[in-house]
C-alpha cells in the first residue's frame, strides 16, 4: 500500500454508517497540501465539511505520529478557552483504512506559513492581533488543569526537559543520515547545561507554531490550534521557548521562514521581550530564569524533527513529497543552536 494512498470512500462510508456517525453521504475526498507527519484530508458530505487525520503508512518511530493522543487532547479541550475543532470519532482498528484514525470539523479560516505575515500587507493592526493571540492561547492552554479535563494521566510529571532532551537525542540518532559535529556539540551542552526541575507541570501543545493555528478571516482571532500530535504533560516553557526560537530563524530559511532579521516594529510585531513579558503578564509571573537554556533546547528539538522527517523521506515513507528538500536545514539549524549557546558569553 503505498503511502500516500486516500482511504477508500466506500470502505470509509460503510465504517462510519456502521459506528452511527451522520455526516452524511461521503462524495469527496482530497489530501491536504502541506505539514509533514500525519496525512490530513478534506470530506467533503451532503451534510458538510470534515476532516479525517490518520497515520502514515510504513514503518514509524516508537511514539511517533500518535493520533489517538491527538484525538484525546481536542476532545479533552472542548469546554475550556482553548480553541481547538469539534472532536467526532477516533478509529483505533488499523484494518478499517490501513492506519488508525480520526475525525473533526473542519474550520474554515487563514493560516499562515510566513511569519511576518505578508499576505497582511500594510495592516500592522492585524499582525498585532495575530501574534496577541497566539500569546493569549497559549497563556490559556498553560493554565487548564489537567486534571478537571481529565488528562492527568497524559504524560509523566516532573523532569520534563531531562525526559525530552533523552526523548529526542534517542530518536535523532535512530533517524540520522549523515554524520553533524554540531549536532553532538549540541547535545553535550545540553546535558551540561540541563535546568533542575522546578515542578511546573502543564498540557502543552509540543508544536506551537504559526502554521498549526487557524485564524478568522475579518477579525484575526485565532479559532482553532492545529496539530496535537506531540502533546503532553510537560513544562509550560517547552511550548513558548519554541515558538519565540522559530521566530528567530531566518526569513529566508526555506520552509521554516522566521522574523531573524526582520525590524518586527516595523510590522507591528512584539519583540521577543515583550512576548516574554506579555506570556508572563497573563500567567501572573514575575519572570522566566534559564531562557537560554529553552531556547537551545528548542533548537535542538526542531533539529530532531526535522531529521525525522529527512529519515522517513529517504525512506519513502514522507506524507509530503518535498519533505527530502528539509535535508539542507540540517546543517543551518545545528549552526543556529549552537550560535545560542554562546549568547551572553
Amino acid at each position: 500500500m503505498s503511502f500516500e494512498t486516500t482511504p477508500d470512500i466506500g470502505v470509509l462510508q460503510d465504517y462510519v454508517q456502521s459506528v452511527g456517525l451522520d455526516l452524511g453521504e461521503l462524495r469527496k475526498i482530497e489530501k491536504f497540501s502541506g505539514g509533514q507527519s500525519n496525512p490530513t484530508f478534506k470530506l467533503t458530505t451532503s451534510e458538510g465539511t470534515f476532516v479525517l487525520r490518520r497515520q502514515p503508512l510504513g514503518k514509524l518511530l516508537k511514539s511517533a505520529h500518535a493520533v489517538d493522543r491527538e484525538y484525546r487532547i481536542i476532545a479533552a479541550l472542548q469546554t475550556t478557552a482553548v480553541p481547538v475543532p469539534r472532536a467526532i470519532h477516533l478509529c483505533s482498528d488499523p484494518q478499517v483504512i490501513g492506519s488508525q484514525f480520526y475525525l473533526m470539523s473542519f474550520i474554515d479560516g487563514d493560516i499562515y506559513w510566513d511569519a511576518s505575515l505578508k499576505k497582511l500587507g500594510t495592516d500592522n493592526a492585524a499582525r498585532a492581533t495575530i501574534y496577541d493571540q497566539m500569546n493569549l492561547a497559549l497563556s490559556e492552554l498553560h493554565q487548564v488543569n489537567p486534571e478537571k479535563v481529565g488528562l492527568s494521566d497524559f504524560g509523566k510529571p516532573g523532569n520534563y526537559f531531562a525526559r525530552q532532551l533523552d526523548r529526542w537525542t534517542k530518536q535523532y540518532y535512530a533517524s540520522k543520515t549523515e554524520e553533524n559535529s554540531d549536532a553532538d556539540q549540541l547535545i553535550q551542552w545540553l546535558n551540561e547545561n540541563l535546568v533542575p526541575d522546578d515542578g511546573k507541570t502543564a498540557i502543552v501543545h509540543g508544536d506551537f507554531r504559526l502554521d498549526n493555528m487557524v485564524f478568522d478571516n475579518n477579525t484575526h482571532s485565532l479559532i482553532a490550534i492545529l496539530d496535537w500530535e506531540l502533546s503532553t504533560l510537560g513544562h509550560p516553557y517547552a511550548d513558548l521557548a519554541y515558538q519565540c526560537m522559530q521566530l528567530r530563524l531566518p526569513a529566508n530559511m526555506g520552509n521554516v521562514p522566521g522574523l531573524g532579521g526582520v525590524n518586527r516594529a516595523e510590522l507591528g510585531i512584539m519583540s521577543e521581550k515583550e512576548y516574554l513579558e506579555k506570556y508572563c503578564e497573563r500567567m501572573g509571573i514575575a519572570d522566566i530564569p534559564n531562557w537560554q537554556f529553552y531556547i537551545v533546547f528548542s533548537f535542538f528539538r526542531l533539529f530532531s524533527i526535522v531529521q525525522g522527517v529527512v529519515k522517513r523521506a529517504k525512506d519513502g515513507n514522507a506524507s509530503n513529497p518535498k519533505a527530502l528538500e528539509l535535508e539542507a536545514l540540517l546543517k543551518p539549524l545545528s549552526q543556529l543552536a549552537l550560535s545560542a549557546t554562546k549568547e551572553g558569553n
